[in-house]
């Protein structure tokens, strides 16, 4: 990479952080941000390594995309609105400067989109696969944020959006299942630039009991909150196989249910919703599917859409 580390910073880092005052231009190590009164701070932080969460093809602008919008949909997922993020790269000598150009134009763009700034970070060289980590900030009303733990016996199981694109997505880039090629690029985008559901978040304080988004997959996710909400297998869950949304695209594809069930990277929001607020999903800002209740005693079962209880051969992502 021809460009030193302070050049980087100068040529193509610091136009990120333009018109946030708080950044100072990127010429300190550290950012002053201002809280809001009647406010709390929200933080969450994510990590991408090469050939672990993107692929070594993917386009640079949407590596930097998924990037940010995962640390995002952390954010949507406790009712939060963006404020600003920091970076760690970590980059090898060879990789060409174009590369950074075009990582760095895609989070140009959805800074724009998403009304974030730069707030600073760090890059450092490897000789390993490429890795970036982002740290982002939002703000949410004081005593209003959305959190895992709340769920109750009665509430509704929601999700928002459809499952099981971003698994399919994958597969097909990695050429281990077949699909036509309009459905193979809805799938394919998908998995590289997932949408973070920051409106519908927001939209549920003060309604939705617990919240996450599901990154790990749909039953995984819905055990965490069950964990969280209850304690020594306290709460449990059912689950409709034939409620779940499922998108034109992958609903004719092999695997398409397990996706939805375990695949994971789908980025949409779960949550769980008592009963009386059920005439507000409607007013929602995106469509929001019913596919479950939460019940006493622990475990979580899944029918298909004959009543017959389903067995799955996993559960969700792990890393280890």
């Amino acid at each position: 990479m021809a460009l030193g580390e302070f050049q980087m910073i100068d040529r193509l880092l610091k136009p990120l952080a333009a018109g946030c005052p708080g950044a100072l231009g990127l010429t300190d190590d550290a950012a002053l941000l201002a809280q809001q009164p009647g406010t709390q701070l929200v933080l969450a932080k994510d990590a991408i390594v090469e050939a672990v969460h993107f692929r070594k093809e993917d386009p640079p602008g949407t590596v930097a995309q998924k990037l940010l919008r995962q640390n995002l949909s952390d954010l949507a997922a406790m009712g939060a609105e963006p404020v600003g993020y920091l970076t760690a790269f970590g980059l090898r000598r060879d990789l060409p400067e174009g590369w950074l150009e075009a990582f760095v134009a895609g989070l140009a763009e959805d800074q724009a989109r998403f009304g974030i700034h730069l707030l600073g970070g760090d890059t450092v060289s490897t000789r390993g696969p490429l890795f970036f980590s982002l740290t982002v900030l939002g703000r949410v009303p004081a005593g209003a944020a959305l959190t895992r733990a709340g769920a109750k016996p009665g509430d509704l199981v929601c999700v928002s959006g459809t499952l099981g694109d971003s698994a399919l997505g994958l597969a097909v880039l990695e050429g281990r299942i077949a699909a036509p090629a309009d459905s193979a690029a809805y799938l394919a985008g998908r998995y590289r630039v997932p949408e973070p559901r920051l409106a519908l978040g927001q939209a549920l304080r003060g309604l939705a009991s617990a919240c996450l988004d599901v990154s790990d997959g749909l039953l995984g996710d819905l055990g965490h909150i069950l964990a969280t909400s209850g304690s020594g297998g306290e709460l449990g869950a059912l689950v409709r196989a034939g409620d779940l949304p499922l998108s034109p695209a992958a609903a004719t594809l092999p695997g398409a249910l397990e996706a939805a069930l375990t695949g994971g990277d789908d980025y949409e929001l779960l949550f769980t919703l008592p009963p009386r607020h059920r005439d507000r999903l409607a007013e929602l800002p995106v469509p929001v599917a019913v596919i479950g209740e939460i019940r006493s005693g622990g475990g979580t079962e899944v029918l298909d859409s004959a009543g017959a209880l389903l067995t799955l051969s996993g559960r969700s992502w792990t890393h280890f």
